[in-house]
């Protein structure tokens, strides 16, 4: 007997070798024990749907996709940078903007300063704005701590917000994020501390899921970058790179020649990158937010990713200074607009791609049998009106590992 089935929509699930956006017409999908039983059309049903299972919810003219996925967020820190914006509407430069004191370093003060509590209510408010979009799965990197105590404290905060709002939170320590002013002129020397101290602590509390870093010219070098990546591997950690945002310094091959999770950003990024990537596996995690906040003109290498079949995720990349956003639905529309992607490939990135930034392809991404059910129903006539309306949000229910997060009130 089914716990839930869901039946009379339609059901986009996102597979990819099962047509157009996987659909599925005139569907059912029914759930046990919060996994996906039972997927397909409603009249391949056993029998009657109140014969099945022990509740039934009818989602007639609506559609179904997979729960949202944001794969590469900064949701956990203090403070905010709208000063910043100001100096980058006046002419700065995001480099200039870091030389001068702003930037990272910045939030990094103000992060510190912040008690857990605060940053925990900051952060839910941030999270609240996503998880109305869509949103059941989020990745949250620290890296606005740069110093023992605050890196523990953001991841620590980051698993807080999984525990109390139901959504699945990945954790990434991104302790190579900046120097921090203490370690001024010193870089080496701080990757000495991030390798000795910072990284295994997070890893011995459990409290990282994952390693990233920041691999640029206002950064760190890929020599520096490849010393994180090997104590990551002694830690048993998988590993996602900022990978050549600015310029091309071979973060791309770099993070693929470690196998990758993931490499974001990619905006300088050339075919010998891409190539290593698709090698590789490491999925392309696009951020539209910054290129858009910037006002970056160089575009992420979009078709020599289609070309070498390298999987394209989308985020938020939701952050206090290049990207303040938190509207998944807006990168969606974003990816299409700004990057030319279809609608079925932005969807495709917040949901299958998105899934295997993060390592989590088996149980998440795609509605089949046997993977968590976490979903959504939209009231869209099609799924491309998820990135084609701008400041719309069609969520009628949102469900997370088969309960319901937002529901409406009546039942079939």
């Amino acid at each position: 007997m089914l716990d839930v089935i869901w039946i009379g929509g339609n059901i986009a699930s996102m597979e990819a070798e099962a047509g157009p956006w996987g659909a599925i017409r005139d569907a059912a999908l029914g759930v046990k024990d919060g996994r996906i039983a039972w997927i397909g059309p409603r009249a391949d049903l056993a029998g009657p749907p109140e014969t099945l299972a022990r509740d039934v919810r009818d989602f007639t003219g609506r559609w179904i996709t997979p729960g949202l996925i944001d794969c590469h967020t900064h949701l956990v820190y203090g403070g905010d940078r709208a000063r910043e914006f100001e100096m980058r509407l006046e002419g700065a430069s995001y480099a200039e903007v870091a030389r001068a004191g702003g930037g990272i370093v910045s939030t990094v003060k103000a992060t510190r300063a912040a008690d857990e509590a605060t940053l925990l209510a900051l952060a839910a408010k941030r999270l609240a704005a996503l998880t109305a979009e869509g949103v059941t799965t989020i990745e949250i990197k620290s890296g606005y701590g740069l110093d023992l105590e605050t890196e523990l404290k953001q991841l620590r905060v980051a698993r807080r917000l999984g525990d109390q709002s139901g959504v699945t939170v990945r954790t990434s320590f991104l302790g190579a994020h900046a120097t921090p002013a203490e370690f001024e002129g010193r870089a080496d020397d701080y990757i000495d501390f991030v390798c000795s101290q910072s990284m295994p602590a997070a890893a011995e509390a459990g409290l990282a899921d994952a390693v990233d870093a920041f691999c640029e010219s206002i950064a760190f070098s890929p020599a520096q970058t490849e010393r994180i990546f090997q104590r990551a591997g002694e830690l048993g950690l998988p590993v996602k790179l900022h990978a050549d945002q600015l310029s091309d310094l071979g973060g791309a091959a770099l993070a693929a020649r470690y196998g990758a999770l993931s490499a974001d950003h990619l905006e300088y990024t050339g075919e010998a990158g891409v190539a290593a990537m698709a090698a590789a596996g490491t999925v392309a995690v696009l951020l539209p937010g910054a290129f858009y906040t910037l006002r970056e003109t160089k575009q992420p290498p979009i078709d020599l990713c289609r070309r070498h079949d390298v999987p394209i995720a989308i985020s938020t990349d939701s952050n206090p200074g290049s990207s303040p956003a938190t509207s998944i639905l807006l990168m969606v529309n974003m990816a299409c607009t700004l990057f030319r992607m279809t609608p079925e490939e932005a969807v495709a990135g917040v949901t299958r791609n998105a899934a295997k930034a993060l390592g989590m392809q088996a149980t998440h991404g795609t509605l089949i049998e046997g993977k968590v059910a976490d979903f959504c129903v939209w009231d869209i006539a099609e799924p491309a009106e998820l990135a084609y309306r701008i400041g719309f949000n069609p969520l009628a229910v949102v469900v997370r590992a088969g309960r319901e997060l937002r529901a409406e009130s009546s039942k079939a």
